[in-house]
């Protein structure tokens, strides 16, 4: 079960720098933002989001590695500095997929109402998911093209 870990604002800001969405944010900007996250802790084999649930938070990988699971197929391999559920950060459909911890892992959450809160003063970071949702659908147009 995950388990909730203190982790120092100051460490979060820097691990969060090495998210791809929030590479551009300045010092103060990534502390404003690790003030909203929650930190939990996962070990391998551990579910993190399980399909269909309606829960709505964005994840991003602070250590760790996750894969993104449908069924028995793995659709995705994920490592620190990367990020997934952006989805529900835009909608209150169900989770499209499991996604369990490969490797001991350490995660941000950002609840919906918490990301928007923050991100309602830095629409940088909208765009920059905006751009990574769209790159992942034009991966997965091509994955079923194949």
């Amino acid at each position: 079960m995950a388990e909730s870990v203190k982790f120092p604002i100051g460490e979060l800001a820097q691990r969060l720098k090495k998210v791809t969405i929030f590479g551009g944010l300045s010092p103060q900007q990534l502390r404003s933002l690790a003030k909203w996250a929650d930190v939990f802790s996962f070990d391998p084999g551990e579910r993190v989001v399980k399909k269909g649930a309606k829960d709505n938070g964005l994840y991003l990988i602070l250590d760790g590695s996750a894969e993104v699971k449908h069924g028995s197929k793995t659709l995705a391999r994920l490592s620190a500095g990367q990020f997934f559920g952006e989805l529900s950060l835009f909608d209150d459909l169900p989770r499209s997929a499991d996604v369990v911890a490969s490797k001991p892992s350490r995660m941000a959450v950002l609840q919906k109402w918490e990301f928007w809160g923050y991100a309602a003063s830095q629409p940088g970071v909208v765009l920059r998911i905006l751009e990574e949702m769209s790159r992942r659908l034009r991966a997965a147009n091509r994955a079923l093209a194949d």
